[in-house]
């Protein structure tokens, strides 16, 4: 589909003559002889870009700009100048134009600006869309929290709706960065237990005779430094939800008095002859293999029994690619606004080697890629070259990676996804490269949802 550019000029010659030179490079061309003519075909047509003189008639090119960016900030706006309001054009600039060139106008040079211009509101237009597709997959899945499209995160998001209203103990499996609190927070967050208090105890961050106060509390004098009663977690969340993070980290001693609270919801503080008697839901997470644990004798069979009820698998990043540009697009939002810029996108190099990489720390790396690549970025437009080393360098432009365990719906979605990428959307040379039809082509583009 021909893009439609606008040339606005009071000098019939020149908008002609830059209306026909651009013809010949594959656009439709609008021409409007001052800003109000010009102002009514943008409010009257489909415009992908403005180039527009300073200087006019009833309303000025500058006036142009701003009712433009007022209304239609996404849409580029060039603009024309003689040498003798070069001012004018910089002034421009900072209310919001692309770029100027100077008259009489180098056609190349100009060629070359409409490219990027154009390149360049794709890409703030694919960021506002993935922006859109954010915000639909939250209101439809409950999940404010948790962004992912793709096969993987379904069944996991399937799963948390299933046994959110039950009482079953979750444990909560995957690699480190995964977001399995995030799981967690979603289990509490469509439970009858909502309006409960959700207590988080990290288990690996506190020490045997630590985590064991934590949890069940103490009486005071129980240990040299207790000066005072201390109310533990598992009373905290009585009538709640409590989550214990890394629990594959707790000592043999923790571990059996974790059983009893499991079993009868039963405990003693430390020190204390007095039986506490809670009413909880437990959630734990993990990043190890807890069955493997068990045969290894550092933990508790029964424990682990009675903490894996349900089992939900967290899948790291490299088996969810079809999510990475969702949550990049969630956190290039978030640091923008974080740090008073404003990035309106990522471009295609970019999203390639994000896509590609491996991920190894999963969306916790992402975010923090993100986070300074916002840092870096010194338009706005990230590039590969604001990216960390490790990221840009790692990635191979020539190649697409497939993770084993995938089904082949989604390897031939990766496919032809990086193809395109590959290809700046040119779905003729697409096609060639894959061997199959454009009208095929088309099909698969629709049927996995890659417009």
């Amino acid at each position: 589909m021909k893009l439609n550019i606008l040339i606005v000029d009071d000098e019939k010659n020149i908008r002609e003559g830059l209306g026909q030179s651009l013809e010949m490079d594959g656009y439709n061309i609008l021409l409007g002889k001052n800003g109000r003519e010009g102002l009514n075909l943008i409010n009257n047509n489909e415009v992908d870009l403005v180039i527009t003189d300073l200087r006019m008639p009833e309303m000025s090119g500058a006036e142009l700009l701003k009712q433009v960016t007022a209304s239609n900030p996404t849409l580029p706006v060039i603009i024309l100048t003689g040498h003798g309001t070069i001012e004018s054009a910089v002034t421009a600039m900072r209310d919001g134009a692309f770029d100027f060139l100077t008259k009489p106008v180098n056609l190349d040079r100009l060629s070359l600006l409409v490219k990027r211009a154009l390149a360049n509101r794709q890409l703030v237009l694919k960021h506002r869309e993935l922006q859109d597709e954010i915000d639909k997959l939250s209101r439809r899945n409950k999940f404010s929290s948790i962004i992912g499209k793709s096969a993987p995160m379904r069944r996991v998001l399937d799963i948390v709706e299933q046994v959110a209203a039950t009482k079953a103990s979750v444990l909560i499996t995957g690699e480190s960065g995964v977001g399995k609190e995030l799981v967690a927070h979603a289990i509490h967050n469509l439970s009858q237990r909502k309006n409960k208090k959700m207590v988080e105890v990290h288990c690996s961050a506190l020490s045997e005779s630590l985590l064991e106060s934590e949890l069940f509390g103490h009486e005071k004098g129980s240990f040299t430094g207790a000066i005072a009663r201390k109310i533990g977690r598992f009373e905290a969340s009585d009538g709640g939800t409590i989550f214990l993070d890394e629990i594959g980290e707790i000592s043999p001693h923790v571990q059996i008095k974790l059983l009893r609270v499991l079993q009868e919801k039963k405990f003693e503080r430390v020190g204390g002859e007095t039986t506490l008697e809670v009413d909880i839901r437990i959630l734990s997470a993990t990043n190890r293999d807890l069955k493997e644990e068990t045969e290894k004798g550092n933990f508790r069979e029964d424990l682990f029994y009675r903490l894996n009820v349900v089992n939900i698998h967290v899948p790291p990043l490299r088996e969810r690619k079809e999510d990475v540009e969702l949550l990049a697009a969630a956190f290039l939002k978030e640091f923008s606004e974080e740090n008073g810029k404003n990035i309106t996108g990522i471009d295609q190099k970019a999203r390639l080697a994000l896509y590609n990489y491996s991920w190894p720390g999963n969306i916790r790396e992402l975010r923090n890629c993100l986070e300074s690549a916002v840092v870096m970025c010194k338009s706005s437009i990230i590039t590969r070259d604001d990216l960390p080393a490790t990221i840009s360098s790692g990635s191979d432009e020539d190649s697409v990676k497939i993770p084993i365990g995938i089904s082949m719906d989604e390897a031939e979605r990766a496919i032809i996804k990086a193809t395109l990428f590959h290809e700046n959307g040119n779905k003729t040379r697409t096609a060639e490269i894959l061997g199959i039809g454009r009208k095929t082509l088309h099909r698969k583009i629709n049927e996995y949802g890659l417009n």
